[in-house]
């Protein structure tokens, strides 16, 4: 629609949804009303667009029936439970939840990687895992040139992926480390300032969480590869913003680091920093706040002829979360797919 498009934001009080927001600013999507809402309690709260005031509303089917894309950025329950509303108001949903991601029926997208399988959608499109996004922009150029055959990754998360309570858990947990007090455990099973936990989300067959198993289900889901061999380790690390991923990658065909340096340089959505000699490598520190996925520490796997070590880093509130759902959104919008 040459007009603009009426988008609403399920959770536009909440993180993400805060988040999207700001993208919006920031980007060329046409929008002709914008419809904010959340939980029914925080009715009537205000959110600035653009310099105007927004009041948001209740999350209920009725306020679909004016909405041709919402944006989900709340839970897998809500989303299980207002989705089917909006598409029977013949509202799209971009959903950031886990509720749609292995429904055979919904495709599950990185725009970077397989664009083509939002014109397949049902009325649902699946925003998936922070983690799992962020990878796949990072290792499918190279599954392009030279065809996967395994693929081991260890996160370093940042406690924003737990939302605004992880990040004020890590504040009172580092003030109260530092004054000797003791630190209250809500959030995390473990301290998280001044230490490392290696359990995100709830433990499932064989010893792996929850939150690997996403990046092993999705990741094969997304880049069309159902027999990829995938082992993930994820860790929560004392850091505020945007996820690290230590990747190693075994190929059918050999590349040099040469070779892969160059494939990621062109590949979109990538932006390189690799030269350790001048201590130039992505850290998660520097890539908040942006939209793309830093790749650096490009190098040859000495445990494996055909391997590929690599270090990427990448804002997982942004890519990881709320830009690409709108990145899904202007492709909709774009082919008219909704």
């Amino acid at each position: 629609m040459s007009e603009g498009i009426r988008l609403a934001i399920v959770g536009a009080t909440g993180a993400v949804g805060q988040e999207m927001l700001k993208i919006l600013e920031q980007r060329q999507l046409n929008i002709k009303e914008l419809i904010c809402l959340a939980d029914p309690r925080e009715e009537g709260t205000i959110v600035n667009f653009k310099g105007e005031d927004i009041v948001v509303r209740g999350a209920s089917s009725e306020a679909f029936k004016k909405a041709d894309i919402a944006l989900f950025a709340v839970g897998t329950d809500v989303s299980k439970a207002l989705a089917p509303d909006a598409i029977r108001e013949n509202c799209t949903v971009i959903d950031n939840s886990y509720a749609f991601r292995m429904d055979e029926n919904t495709p599950l997208v990185v725009p970077e990687v397989n664009p083509e399988d939002i014109s397949l959608h049902k009325g649902i499109i699946a925003n998936p895992n922070c983690s799992t996004i962020i990878m796949a922009v990072a290792i499918n150029p190279i599954h392009k040139a030279a065809k996967l055959k395994r693929v081991i990754v260890s996160t370093y998360q940042a406690v924003s992926g737990a939302g605004k309570a992880g990040i004020d858990e890590l504040t009172q947990h580092a003030r109260a480390f530092m004054d000797g007090d003791e630190v209250k455990l809500d959030v995390f099973s473990h301290q998280i300032a001044f230490n490392v936990i290696p359990h995100i989300d709830v433990f499932v067959d064989d010893a792996y969480s929850r939150e690997e198993m996403k990046m092993v289900w999705e990741t094969r889901k997304i880049m069309h590869v159902p027999d990829l061999k995938i082992a993930a380790t994820a860790v929560r690390v004392p850091v505020y913003r945007s996820h690290s991923e230590s990747i190693n990658l075994e190929t059918e065909k050999a590349l040099a680091p040469e070779e892969a340096r160059d494939i990621l340089s062109k590949a979109p959505g990538i932006i390189i920093q690799d030269d350790p000699g001048n201590n130039i490598y992505p850290m998660p520190l520097y890539t908040a706040n942006s939209d793309e996925v830093f790749v650096g520490r490009i190098r040859k796997d000495i445990s494996n002829d055909n391997g590929i070590a690599m270090w990427v880093a990448a804002d997982q509130i942004r890519k990881g979360a709320a830009t690409n759902a709108i990145q899904i959104a202007e492709i909709v919008v774009e082919k008219n797919l909704y």
